[in-house]
C-alpha cells in the first residue's frame, strides 16, 4: 500500500470527566444536548435560547461531563438530581411522566439520572464506560441507594421498535413489584402483532443500564416533546458498588 492510499491515522483522544455546576460548562453541555436531541433526533424541546436545551431542573443538578483533553471538546454529558435537591426542585423530572409513590417507599435516598447524550463522533464503549465511571463514583461518594432514570427509545417508525424493545426489556429485566410505577401518558398500543422472535436492537445507553443491573419499572410512557417512548428504570447502587472497583476503575485509570 503506497502513501497515497494509506489510511489516515485515528485521531488521538484523551478523555477526562468532571462533575460541575459551573454556568459556562453547563451551557456547553446544554448545547450538546440540543445538538443531539433536537437537531439529530428532532425532539421539540421548546428552547427559549437558540441552540440550547435547558430546563428548570438544570440549576438543581450536578452535571457530569466528559471532555476530550486534546481538542477541548465536550463529548458527553449527563446530569444527576440528588434527592435533597429534588425537594427544592419540586420533585424529580420523571414525575412528569410516571407516578413514583412506590419508589419513595424504598429504604434509602434516590437520585435521578437524566439528559444523557454523547457526541456522534464519540459513541463507543470507552466514552460510555467513562461516563458511567463518573456516575458510579458520584453515587457512592454521596451515599445514594437507588438511581432512577428514563430510558428513551425513538419513535421514528411510529412505535414498532419502541414496543419491541419495551416488551423485550419487560420480559428479561422487569423489576419486582415494589419498584413498579405507572405512566401518566401510556404509550399507545400497536394495532398489529409484534414478532417477538426477531432480534431486538437495544440502544447502547439502555444496554449499559441493564449490564449494571438496572431493572425496568413497568409500562412505557409516551413523551411527545422528545418524540420517544420512555421506560423508567431503577438501579440498586449496592449492586453497582460491588462492581465498581472491578470494572469502572479500570476505565478511569486509562
Amino acid at each position: 500500500m503506497n502513501a497515497q492510499t494509506a489510511p489516515l491515522p485515528r485521531p488521538v483522544r484523551r478523555l477526562k470527566t468532571v462533575i460541575t455546576q459551573q454556568p459556562e460548562v453547563v451551557e456547553a453541555a446544554q448545547r450538546l444536548r440540543y445538538k443531539v436531541f433536537s437537531e439529530e433526533y428532532g425532539s421539540d424541546l421548546g428552547a427559549t435560547n437558540p441552540g440550547i436545551d435547558a430546563d428548570e431542573f438544570d440549576r438543581y443538578c450536578d452535571h457530569l461531563i466528559v471532555t476530550d483533553e486534546y481538542t477541548g471538546k465536550l463529548v458527553a454529558t449527563t446530569r444527576v438530581l440528588h434527592h435533597n435537591k429534588a425537594k427544592e426542585a419540586g420533585g424529580f423530572y420523571s414525575e412528569g411522566e410516571f407516578e413514583l409513590s412506590s419508589l419513595y417507599q424504598l429504604p434509602g435516598p434516590l437520585a435521578e439520572l437524566g439528559r444523557t447524550c454523547v457526541h456522534p463522533d464519540y459513541r463507543n464503549g470507552a466514552t460510555i464506560s467513562l461516563l458511567w465511571a463518573s456516575v458510579a463514583e458520584y453515587l457512592v461518594s454521596r451515599n445514594v441507594d437507588y438511581l432512577i432514570g428514563c430510558a428513551s427509545i425513538g419513535m421514528s417508525d411510529g412505535g414498532l421498535k419502541a414496543w419491541r424493545i419495551a416488551r423485550y426489556l419487560q420480559r428479561e429485566f422487569l423489576a419486582s413489584e415494589e419498584y413498579r410505577v405507572t405512566p401518566l401518558r401510556a404509550l399507545p398500543h400497536l394495532t398489529r402483532t409484534l414478532n417477538e422472535d426477531r432480534p431486538v436492537d437495544v440502544p447502547a445507553l439502555i444496554k449499559a443500564y441493564m449490564r449494571l443491573g438496572a431493572r425496568v419499572c413497568g409500562e412505557p410512557c409516551w413523551d411527545p416533546d422528545f418524540r420517544c417512548a420512555d421506560l423508567l428504570v431503577v438501579l440498586d447502587v449496592n449492586n453497582l458498588a460491588s462492581r465498581y472497583n472491578r470494572h469502572f476503575m479500570r476505565h478511569k485509570a486509562r
